[in-house]
């Protein structure tokens, strides 16, 4: 039976568009708050966190590019992995030796379409098959992302399992990546079914467990709780457990 709740959970998140911040995290995030009861915290844009800096929001609604015939030849509908994670808004016609500076493929796994981020730089990209990229013929293509960056929040969320001392062990799975069933869905979804069962049960340790992202959102914690981080004997982070 928990295998089928976790992979209940899995496609409940596979489609929707996750990053380090948004409206994809924080719906992720109420999804799972059906199964814990979560603690949400929204960290505001330009927040200093230790040697850090929570970036702008960023949400995306569309994307896509057409050929000269009007045919999408890339659809972030499709794929939410097609459109490269925080690009900028952009709406253009460019010729393809121009359009091409911006896509981005494998050509040693022509069939899949890869996963890229441009968090901390001001750019824009497509990701796609490099089979289909091989397809697109010379002339000109009309470029659209409806997205926005612009000052917002970092949501994080934990629930925590209270024991009988408060030495904690940390349970840490992020929340950042869109449709990737593996990384992190996959953490994701482990984290939820060891909370549930830990929550039937009696512990020595109280036991946290943390939805966010990777990297910025563990060092956005740690600046917000330096007081707790002598009462924590160790930790996991759940990545890539599928």
């Amino acid at each position: 039976m928990e295998g089928i709740e976790m992979k209940k959970l899995i496609e409940e998140l596979y489609p929707i568009c996750r990053s380090l911040t948004g409206n994809g995290v924080r719906d992720s995030l109420r999804i799972i708050g059906k199964q814990l009861p979560l603690k949400i915290t929204e960290i505001p844009s330009g927040t200093k966190v230790l040697d850090w800096e929570i970036p702008d929001e960023w949400n995306i609604s569309d994307a896509y590019i057409k050929d000269d015939s009007g045919r999408k030849v890339v659809d972030f509908k499709e794929c939410n992995l097609h459109v490269v994670n925080y690009s900028v808004p952009i709406k253009a016609k460019l010729k393809l030796s121009e359009l091409k500076k911006h896509l981005f493929s494998l050509p040693d796994q022509p069939d899949l379409i890869p996963y890229r981020t441009t968090y901390y730089d001001r750019t824009w990209g497509f990701c796609m098959r490099h089979q289909d990229l091989l397809k697109l013929k010379d002339g000109e293509y009309e470029v659209v992302i409806e997205s926005s960056l612009q000052s917002g929040s970092m949501t994080i969320a934990e629930y925590v399992k209270k024991g009988k001392t408060d030495k904690e062990i940390i349970i840490s799975s992020h929340t950042c990546h869109p449709s990737l069933a593996n990384d992190n869905l996959s953490g994701i979804s482990v984290a939820v079914e060891l909370a549930r069962t830990l929550m039937k049960r009696e512990t020595h340790y109280t036991y946290r467990f943390l939805f966010m992202p990777g990297t910025i959102g563990s060092i956005a914690w740690l600046s917000l709780n330096e007081k707790l981080i002598g009462k924590i004997k160790g930790g996991f982070i759940l990545s890539g457990v599928g």
